[in-house]
């Protein structure tokens, strides 16, 4: 069974050889030998396996050299580190390369010869076999390139734990440790790069892409995680494809159409060069131009992409590399290539062949297809598809540094360098392995592996704890993830001025051990977009939106597609593209393009304004004539004229009204919490003082011409003190109210910012509305009883209280504040106060102007009037003007009586009135119309009535002053005991008080 077993491997083995000629590997004998898996040639021929026969191996086409030099990386590392007298002394690594054709099966079938060989030794099959020719088993993998690949090799490896160092496959996919338990790297994982990605799209303030991945492990992986930081970042993605190199033209071609019918400028993607090549070309056929690339690591330096003849179409590429490292003597190593020098390396034969476009004769498989090489292109077919003819034969003395193609290109050796990273990782795992000190091994209770019989899985777990210094003075560690952390250089492409290849210019870095925010720098100078431009392409589904403005939602659209909407009134945006605008402060107001807030503009009823103005001068003028008034009055207190309309109560009706003129100037100004609250109780308290002073004057009178003749008692009762003390219980009244008001709700100063928007009333907050009605009602009841006062007394002789003028102010006075009240509520801001500064001065003018203009014009216009004559002229002819109406009313009735029995009318022999029934038209009472005559001789006046004439005569001259009291007298108890002349009596009584 033993037997049975070793001959089915051996054939496995066999067959997996017979596969890989001598020409199809590199391989060199060893005391531990090392795997590597480069893609020599970018893909495989397409065949039809129609198994009509054994399949045969598919024939791998379009020959690498940059995988080449990986190659050759892999072996300088590897003879460098035989010849260190320090590194490994006495042990000489050997190696195993294939070429993965860039596809998983090549890997795979690669992959089984390690694995074959593992198995072999691990079935200690020496004492059956004869193994002169053993090579001993594979401890570890250097490879392979893409993430795909990787992924399938990745999978086999693990099952044997055998280690796995890749150099440039960066999937994210690749960090899961459960799956993947081999899988090591000395390349950066994709997430960083796709974060990088998104910053720089944020940075250059690109919101509108479209993305593009290869449909592997590698590509679908990346996008994704691009994905989660573009929405991160609010930027949308147009459209999202997956593309091949093994698709077919009609997918190829569905691609473009996308690409091309998009308004989004920038292209994330995420892919190798093979599998991008086609679509490239099919947009460089179409000319597609003015789209900005951005490349991930596995294309940015693509030779198969950077080529001249399609820097038209990509040449405003942005790309990552990584970072670049320093191999000391492997540019003079890669010059020494030749196929006869390089016994080991069975792909330098095709390499020259290819490199100068030529045939080695000696070579089973010696001439290429037709193929038309490209000087510097990775173009050309693989070698054993075709006859000689077409190439000629190579001497073997052309020489490798007169050509250029990119196997040369060593300024910036990035991957070639992580190829060399890995073979000393592995290196320094084996290193620490033989100086291991037992009991302080990583195995069980300390122990140690031997480095003569050592195994993978062993080679592993070092590798696993590793931790070194390169070459460059960097530290080497894995993390538990297997990744190395790494930073990036940031390329554009450029055109070289002195042969027209494509030249890739470092612009930033991406460092990602720095802070979130301060990873990214891009030096902006340096790039050139298409080739020529410093100016960055707009990249936007909707045009920035300016200062003043805000982003709105476009229904149906993705977020990136918006309108501009101007930023309502108060509120600004100081940025573009502001997705929301922001609120001013509360005193403040946006400005006229709602980039910023300005201070609200405040208004008050200001002194300085024109309405101010004239409303402080209207007050000062009704302040100036009152005090005029007040002044005539003062001079002139002795006139007959001041002294029938109550000296005493002038005075302080005149000054109430400077109160009233002096209040309305707290109105003005800028309202602070004393002045709101001493202007309304000022203006109440000041027009009820007035109001009082007229009622109790016109009512004094009213109640002495209407009463009964006047005894000591009415004296006493209505003179000066009862008078003033109604004027203070009137008064006080309002004062109380005005002292509740201000205890339980005192107005204050209020900045009013709802009546309009850009402005800020400062007002008064009246605290109570309902204190001000009872303050203003109480006024306007005083005014009511004054008016009904007044409008009964309108008949009294002028010279006593001047009751027509009276009822005209206090018909003015209620016209002001009925109007106020409608006007009051309808207004705002400084118009409020105006309104009421406007009643208070007309009211207050009504008042002046009314009861004391005209005892004024009297007194300094026509002096004639104000005399004692006058006034007592006036005085009985009101009185003679009572009893005559009371006489003709007795006479009426009693001639009514006396027809009623048939009896005659008479007269009353004692009366000295004589009466003439008639019915005449009244006429108005005259006054004495020759003065000086009058005082001679008396004054006679005619009285007529609807119903008779009246004719009176009452002499005042001096000297018979006694003589006319005691007939006055007889005529009084003449008319008492005729109950005919009362009311006479009643006002000549007044006459003492004159």
């Amino acid at each position: 069974m033993t037997s049975y077993s070793c001959c089915l491997v051996l054939l496995l083995f066999t067959w997996n050889t017979s596969a890989y000629g001598p020409n199809q590997r590199a391989q060199k004998k060893g005391d531990i030998i090392l795997g590597g898996l480069f893609p020599i040639h970018f893909g495989v021929a397409a065949k039809d396996q129609d198994l009509k026969s054994r399949p045969e191996s598919v024939e791998c086409i379009r020959y690498n050299f940059r995988g080449f030099r990986w190659l050759q990386a892999m072996i300088f590392a590897i003879e460098e580190i035989n010849s260190s007298p320090t590194l490994l002394p006495n042990m000489t690594l050997g190696y195993r390369i294939f070429d993965t054709c860039n596809t998983v099966s090549k890997a795979l079938e690669a992959t089984l010869s390690f694995v074959a060989q593992n198995k072999i030794d691990s079935l200690n099959l020496d004492e059956f076999c004869n193994c002169s020719e053993h090579i001993p088993s594979t401890i570890a993998v250097v490879g392979a390139t893409g993430s795909g690949i990787s992924t399938a090799v990745a999978n086999l490896l693990g099952l044997f734990y055998i280690p796995q160092v890749s150099y440039a496959s960066s999937s994210r996919l690749l960090s899961n440790k459960n799956q993947f338990k081999s899988f090591l790297r000395t390349i950066p994982n994709d997430e960083h790069q796709a974060t990088a990605m998104a910053d720089i799209i944020e940075y250059f303030r690109w919101n509108w892409v479209g993305t593009i991945a290869a449909d592997d492990d590698y590509g679908r992986p990346g996008i994704e995680k691009f994905r989660e930081e573009a929405e991160e970042r609010d930027i949308c993605i147009d459209f999202s494809e997956l593309i091949s190199q093994y698709s077919d033209e009609e997918e190829i071609q569905q691609v473009v159409e996308v690409i091309q019918n998009s308004t989004a400028r920038v292209i994330v993607v995420f892919s190798s060069g093979p599998d991008l090549e086609p679509l490239i070309k099919e947009i460089v056929r179409r000319n597609i131009t003015g789209k900005i690339w951005l490349a991930s690591e596995a294309w940015a330096s693509s030779s198969l992409i950077a080529m001249p003849e399609f820097f038209r179409v990509i040449g405003s590429t942005i790309g990552f590399a990584l970072k670049a490292g320093q191999i000391p003597g492997f540019r003079e190593f890669l010059q020494k290539v030749h196929p006869k020098k390089s016994p080991n390396n069975g792909f330098a034969k095709e390499f020259w062949e290819e490199t100068f476009n030529c045939y080695l004769p000696d070579g089973s498989k010696n001439s290429p297809a037709s193929t038309s090489f490209h000087k510097g292109h990775e173009e050309g077919l693989g070698a054993g598809n075709g006859t000689s003819a077409f190439r000629p034969p190579c001497t073997g003395d052309e020489n490798i540094t007169s050509v250029e193609t990119p196997y040369l290109d060593y300024t910036h050796l990035r991957i070639s360098y992580n190829v060399y990273l890995a073979v000393y990782s592995i290196a320094h795992a084996l290193q620490d392995i033989y100086t291991c000190t037992p009991g302080k091994g990583l195995f069980t209770n300390g122990s140690c592996a031997d480095i003569k019989k050592v195994e993978a899985w062993q080679v592993l777990k070092h590798l696993r704890h590793l931790n070194f210094t390169n070459n460059m003075g960097e530290q080497v560690d894995f993390d538990e993830f297997g990744d190395l952390v790494g930073n990036y250089s940031i390329i554009n492409w450029h055109l070289s001025p002195e042969d027209g290849s494509v030249v890739f210019e470092e612009v930033g870095h991406y460092n990602v051990y720095a802070k979130k925010g301060e990873r990214l720098f891009i030096n902006e100078n340096k790039i050139l977009w298409g080739g020529f431009s410093k100016e960055v392409p707009f990249s936007n589904c909707s045009r920035d939106c300016l200062p003043g403005t805000r982003k709105g939602i476009i229904e149906g659209e993705p977020t990136c597609c918006f309108e501009c909407v101007d930023c309502p009134d108060g509120e600004y945006s100081d940025e573009t593209d502001a997705s929301a605008c922001d609120k001013c402060p509360e005193d403040y107001w946006s400005n006229e393009n709602h980039t910023s807030c300005i201070p609200k503009q405040i208004e008050f009823l200001a002194w300085t304004e024109p309405f101010g103005i004239a409303l402080t001068l209207f007050a000062v003028l009704g302040i100036f004539l009152t005090s005029f008034v007040l002044g005539v009055f003062t001079k002139f207190r002795n006139t007959p004229i001041v002294k029938a309309t109550n000296r005493e109560l002038s005075y302080l009706l005149l000054f109430s009204l400077l109160c009233c003129f002096s209040s309305s100037l707290f109105f003005i100004g800028e309202p602070q919490n004393w002045t709101c609250r001493l202007r309304q109780p000022a203006f109440g308290i000041s027009f009820v003082l007035c109001i009082s002073c007229i009622l109790v004057k016109t009512n004094r009178v009213l109640l002495v011409f209407e009463a009964k003749i006047p005894t000591s008692l009415h004296r006493k009762w209505w003179g000066l003190n009862l008078q003033f003390l109604l004027v203070f219980l009137c008064t006080f009244v309002q004062i109380v109210i005005c002292v509740i008001w201000l205890y339980t709700a005192p107005p204050s100063s209020y900045r009013n910012h709802e009546l309009e928007d850009e402005i800020i009333f400062i007002t008064c907050h009246e605290g109570s509305l309902m204190a001000l009605g009872f303050l203003i009602g109480y006024t306007c009841l005083l005014a009511a009883i004054c008016f009904f006062f007044a409008f009964k007394s309108r008949k009294l002789p002028e010279n006593f209280n001047e009751a027509k003028f009276i009822t005209f102010s206090m018909l003015i006075f209620f016209i002001v504040w009925i109007s106020f009240i409608p006007a009051y509520a309808s207004t705002y801001g400084k118009f409020v106060s105006a309104v009421e500064v406007i009643a208070i001065l007309a009211a207050s003018f009504g008042l002046l102007a009314c009861i004391f203009f005209n005892k004024v014009y009297i007194i300094l216009f026509k002096p004639s009037r104000n005399t004692i004559e006058e006034v007592r002229c006036s005085t009985a002819a009101h009185a003679f003007k009572v009893a005559a109406r009371a006489t003709l009313r007795r006479s009426n009735v009693s001639r009514k009586r006396s027809n009623s029995l048939g009896g005659s009318t008479g007269s009353t022999p004692s009366s000295s009135i004589s009466s003439k029934s008639n019915h005449e038209d009244p006429f108005p009472l005259p006054a004495c119309a020759e003065r000086q005559r009058q005082q001679q001789r008396g004054c006679k006046q005619k009285v007529s009535f609807g119903s008779g004439t009246v004719t009176l005569s009452l002499s005042f001259e001096e000297p018979q002053k006694n003589a006319m009291a005691n007939r006055n007298a007889k005529r009084r108890n003449s008319l008492e005991a005729q109950n005919s002349d009362d009311s006479l009596m009643r006002h000549r009584a007044l006459l003492p008080l004159q």
